[in-house]
């Protein structure tokens, strides 16, 4: 799978409104906390406009900045907050679940088909090696991870699928928190693949 298509892929998306609720939350975290992919969201949205602006069946009204603008909506600007923090509230005080020792999740309620979770890894665990039925995002929001892939940092991204095994690793120094979505469940493998498995399967009935 082509990491930059598919990352590319979800910020035009996002750039066109057309994301659910859980993918539109991550990409526009992902926006906020990498420059890099803020700016390829810029050059989309132009893009887009100016698509807008040609098709000849709608009409822009010729408006001022002022005329969008009034007390209120400069004091929730001042306001604003990133969206992890609007949606889920101090990370600190949500009810975390131990999945096993140093591995902790979240997942939110969302009225998606996609399942939006935050991940919180102590640090140096490691998650066993595994793959996934359908796509998996992963965004970095504190500290850092590594897999056979590579190292994944606050701002980065990981877009898996079923041809990709890894087997995450926590910083020894910082552990890490993750925002995550998975479109289907997890694979595993190795010695304790099947009962992890069998676990999974279980779980999915109380979701």
């Amino acid at each position: 799978m082509n990491g930059t298509v598919v990352r590319n892929q979800l910020i035009f998306d996002f750039a066109s409104g057309i994301l659910g609720p859980a993918k539109s939350l991550f990409a526009s975290t992902y926006l906020e906390l990498n420059s890099d992919a803020s700016k390829i969201s810029s050059t989309f949205e132009n893009m887009l406009g100016e698509n807008l602006m040609d098709n000849e069946n709608i009409h822009p009204k010729n408006l001022k900045y002022t005329d969008c603008m009034n007390n209120e909506n400069i004091k929730s600007a001042s306001n604003l907050k990133d969206p992890v923090t609007s949606f889920f509230g101090n990370l600190n005080n949500l009810k975390w679940k131990q999945v096993y020792k140093g591995f902790r999740e979240f997942t939110a309620t969302i009225n998606d088909k996609d399942e939006l979770k935050l991940i919180k890894m102590d640090p140096g665990v490691s998650v066993p090696l595994h793959s996934h039925g359908g796509k998996e995002y992963i965004l970095v929001l504190e500290g850092s991870f590594c897999d056979e892939y590579g190292k994944y940092s606050r701002g980065d991204i990981q877009i898996n699928d079923q041809k990709i095994k890894h087997t995450p690793i926590a910083s020894k120094d910082t552990g890490c928190i993750c925002l995550s979505i998975t479109e289907k469940d997890v694979i595993f493998f190795g010695k304790y693949g099947s009962f992890l498995n069998l676990f999974t399967f279980i779980k999915s009935f109380f979701k």
